[in-house]
């Protein structure tokens, strides 16, 4: 009774209907997450024994609490902390506090728009390499070629042009399966014991230790050379700590080097997959940004002032990324008690932010199913950033906002330029894993 009247939590969603609805969530969460807002509110609660509570929340002002306001009383969750981190390391995706702080200070350096911008010119013919062969005139399922493109931009511009492609397939194919059980254990934690006793843990760590192995191979044999190359690898190889001026050890590199691929590349190729589908719905917008294209390339041939240009091509990834936010979720523990709005929570209690619901919530968003770039032009653009999360937010924003961009843009550019994208799928679909993975979407690609 004491706890009860010291604590004060949302409209809470009943224990029986949260484990009845436990195999649905597990397939997939969106559909059910929708269910419950409806039916109680923008934030509900469920609490899970004596001590355990967890909140979802579509709202705003809890958003920006947790992520801004209050960020540094809310910890990433266990999922993230622990599951996670047993497959990609202690990295910044990972770690939290002090630690933390330290790498996000050591690393930002490397993503300055000025490091960025020599990047382009690699990115550019990466890119130009994966399109090169784009099927035309035939129906084709779009998210593994952007899954490759994406991939192998993200590799290149770490390790530049020269790593055998062997081994970049072999990075790809590890992170998929690893990514992959992970949601397993996530989402079926009462089948710990099966995946421990069936090998099945084992063989996923096993996995991850290869991939540690072949990042360290990348490592030593950039740093024998002794060369100096345009890449992030290098760029990651001259930071240094502020306190003792000394560069990352090789165990915390690759760390943050499976970060960068892990939350780099599948982000990216989502964004990618879902904005073709929504242009190839919407040809008059596609002609948009056709004639935007056109525009630019009268004014201009350098690549870096044409990105700076694309102003509504910006604004239709952004709508894009509005209706499927990539990483469509996120999730905090608070470190101590605290109340926010009418709310007081205890310690350790678990929050998730739905991204996905929270860009749809028809409180912050006119028509809010509909695709509508003008939402992100002109005076407009103003009041939608304020309920927009495609990178987070805070200081935990993803440090490679000006990458994913980029390379967004450039894609987008080359292709919508040489190809009218054409619809071949009815309705979009797509599975939340660790991020909104599209699922059978198909387009043709027609020369124009």
């Amino acid at each position: 009774m004491l706890e009860s009247k010291k604590y004060i939590y949302p409209k809470k969603l009943s224990l029986v209907r949260f484990f009845l609805d436990a195999e649905k969530v597990r397939k997939n969460p969106i559909p059910i997450h929708s269910k419950y807002f409806k039916s109680l509110g923008d934030t509900f609660s469920v609490r899970i024994g004596w001590k355990m509570h967890l909140i979802l929340s579509r709202d705003n002002d809890i958003a920006e609490h947790i992520l801004q306001k209050n960020h540094k009383l809310y910890y990433k969750s266990r999922l993230q902390t622990v599951y996670l981190s047993k497959y990609v390391g202690k990295g910044l995706l990972t770690s939290d506090g002090d630690f933390w702080l330290k790498q996000r200070r050591l690393i930002q350096p490397a993503f300055h728009k000025q490091k960025m911008n020599q990047l382009v010119g690699n990115m550019n013919q990466i890119i130009d390499s994966q399109l090169k062969d784009l099927v035309e005139d035939k129906p084709v399922d779009i998210f593994p070629i952007m899954s490759q493109l994406a991939y192998t931009v993200v590799a290149k511009s770490l390790f530049h042009l020269s790593i055998p492609d062997g081994k970049l397939r072999r990075i790809k194919f590890i992170i998929d399966e690893v990514q992959n059980f992970l949601i397993k254990e996530i989402r079926l934690p009462h089948k710990a014991w099966w995946f421990s006793l069936s090998g099945q843990e084992k063989k996923h760590l096993q996995l991850s230790l290869e991939n540690n192995n072949i990042i360290k191979e990348i490592i030593e044999e950039r740093v024998a050379s002794k060369e100096s190359t345009n890449d992030l690898l290098q760029m990651l190889l001259d930071t240094r700590y502020e306190d003792s001026g000394e560069g990352m050890s090789v165990t915390q590199l690759i760390d943050e080097i499976k970060i960068l691929f892990t939350a780099g590349y599948e982000t990216t190729a989502n964004a990618l997959t879902f904005t073709l589908y929504l242009l190839a719905k919407h040809s008059e917008i596609q002609e948009n940004v056709r004639k935007e294209i056109e525009e630019i390339e009268l004014e201009t041939d350098d690549v870096i002032e044409q990105l700076q240009r694309m102003t509504y091509t910006n604004a239709v990834i952004n709508e894009s990324m509005r209706l499927y936010p990539p990483a469509w979720i996120t999730d905090r523990q608070n470190i101590a008690d605290d109340s926010f709005g009418s709310y007081h929570i205890k310690k350790g209690t678990l929050i998730g932010v739905s991204f996905y619901e929270l860009h749809r919530n028809p409180k912050y968003w006119r028509n809010p199913d509909e695709f509508d770039p003008e939402r992100f032009l002109g005076e407009e653009k103003k009041n939608s950033m304020k309920y927009f999360y495609p990178f987070g937010a805070g200081p935990r924003m993803c440090i490679g906002v000006g990458f994913a961009i980029y390379e967004l843009g450039l894609t987008l550019f080359k292709i919508i330029k040489k190809y009218e994208v054409k619809p071949v799928s009815g309705d979009v679909g797509f599975n939340p894993l660790v991020t909104l993975k599209p699922v059978g979407v198909e387009v043709l690609f027609s020369k124009r």
